[in-house]
């Protein structure tokens, strides 16, 4: 009887180890059958959704980070318009400068006017008077001339020599020979000499060179 039992436990482990074998077997290829399928359950629930993903689809380059990117990109964009601001400024500048400058001109060409419509006033005003100073002459010589040379030489006598000689520059030579000869003999003399040399001066600007 102790035979027949053991012979009966051997058989049922040969089975369990029979069945275990049979099931090692069949899992494997089961399992990855169940993958497959899910597999394609999973691909078929997301191409309504439109997820579909590229095949040459590549990572970002995680060496720099996304901050420092943004970082930089504001940084470049503000030096930008730092360094636009500052044309429009120096363009600003020079315009404002040119204005000025054209202006400075526009004030110098007014006063160069103004000097010059001034000068012309002046020289027109001294030849006028330059004029009437040479008439105002004129008239007392005539009227030295009218008088007594005696009387005339007292007045001669009392002038400064030069001023005396251009009053007889002017007269008739016989009628300037009486008021010299009329004259005290130094303040004749003297009165000569500037006569002499009016008249030199006169010769020697009508001389052609």
């Amino acid at each position: 009887m102790a035979g027949a039992g053991t012979r009966t436990h051997v058989l049922i482990t040969l089975g369990v180890l029979f069945t275990i074998g049979g099931l090692t077997r069949v899992l494997p290829s089961t399992l990855a059958a169940a993958e497959e399928t899910a597999a394609d359950e999973h691909a078929s629930d997301a191409e309504p959704h439109g997820e579909i993903v590229p095949a040459s689809y590549s990572m970002p380059d995680d060496s720099t980070p996304a901050e420092e990117q943004i970082c930089l990109t504001g940084a470049a964009a503000e030096a930008l318009a730092s360094d636009q601001e500052a044309l429009a400024a120096r363009a600003d500048a020079l315009r404002e400068q040119e204005l000025a400058l054209r202006s400075r001109s526009q004030e110098l060409d007014r006063q160069a006017a103004e000097l010059a419509a001034l000068k012309t006033t002046i020289d027109d005003r001294w030849k006028s008077m330059a004029t009437s100073a040479d008439n105002d002459i004129q008239h007392l010589a005539q009227m030295y001339s009218a008088m007594k040379p005696d009387q005339a030489a007292g007045i001669f006598n009392q002038m400064d020599p030069g001023f005396a000689a251009g009053f007889l520059r002017l007269m008739p030579s016989d009628q300037a020979g009486l008021i010299l000869a009329g004259m005290q003999a130094d303040k004749a003399y003297i009165v000569s000499v500037k006569l002499a040399s009016k008249n030199g001066d006169i010769r020697s600007a009508s001389t052609p060179q």
